[in-house]
């Protein structure tokens, strides 16, 4: 996917959440994420967002942490969580293509790292927002879900601090049912995850279902659309890996 698409949803996604939370109000349960409300989600992406727009605003090529979470609620952070997402957009959007900052997955450049990583992170966050609304939440393009799935798989748990471990190895195979080609094998071990792009291999338990489903079942905001052989792989999953 192009940056400029990344920055387009980014955009959007992040229209959706602020939408959502002024709807839910700041004091309503996620059910998503247990033991948060909107005002928690709305504080930690608004962080976020300011952390990204800072490496490549301010060209930062090492790791610094977050700044700290604002004192605010109701209508006031609301509109801090907006002018925030306001500036990422605009960072990312007016960028050089070959600006050199720190960034922590493979990506074609710093660039095209910070726009696909914060186009994900908002996306599953709305998704969260909305969930605290009841009715039924906004839909994910099944392309960009299926890069989501790609940048989790082979991204995030592809690290050390992933906790998804195996004394004994075993293998999952995860496969988006809508898409050409969209499968993925994932092998555990007492290592980090090793995952690949397609169907290699006998696989002890699959996880199948449209693109959009599975990205968020796969970031545990969704039970899976279809598992089939060995469900304790899938549970192990569902148990480990979550991303801190």
């Amino acid at each position: 996917m192009e940056i400029i698409t990344f920055v387009e949803t980014l955009d959007h996604e992040g229209e959706l959440l602020a939408a959502a939370a002024e709807k839910a109000g700041t004091g309503a349960e996620i059910p998503t994420c247990p033991g948060w409300r909107i005002r928690d989600l709305l504080r930690h992406t608004g962080a976020v967002h300011r952390w990204a727009a800072a490496f490549v605003a301010e060209g930062h090529t090492s790791y610094r942490p977050e700044g700290g979470l604002p004192d605010l609620d109701g209508v006031e952070l609301v509109a801090w969580f907006r002018q925030g997402h306001r500036q990422l957009v605009d960072t990312l959007a007016g960028a050089a293509p070959d600006v050199e900052c720190w960034h922590f997955l493979p990506a074609p450049s710093p660039l095209a790292f910070w726009a696909r990583r914060q186009a994900h992170e908002t996306t599953v966050h709305r998704f969260d927002a909305e969930s605290a609304g009841g009715g039924d939440p906004s839909g994910v393009d099944a392309g960009f879900a299926a890069d989501g799935i790609d940048e989790l798989l082979r991204g995030f748990h592809a690290l050390p601090r992933s906790g998804v471990r195996s004394a004994e190895p075993r293998v999952l195979r995860v496969r988006a049912t809508d898409l050409d080609g969209a499968v993925w094998t994932v092998r555990l071990s007492a290592q980090p995850p090793a995952a690949e792009r397609g169907d290699t291999g006998d696989a002890e338990c699959e996880v199948a279902g449209p693109a959009a489903q599975l990205y968020l079942s796969l970031w545990n905001r969704l039970p899976f659309p279809h598992v089939t052989g060995d469900a304790s792989l899938a549970a192990l999953w569902r148990e480990r890996s979550a991303v801190v």
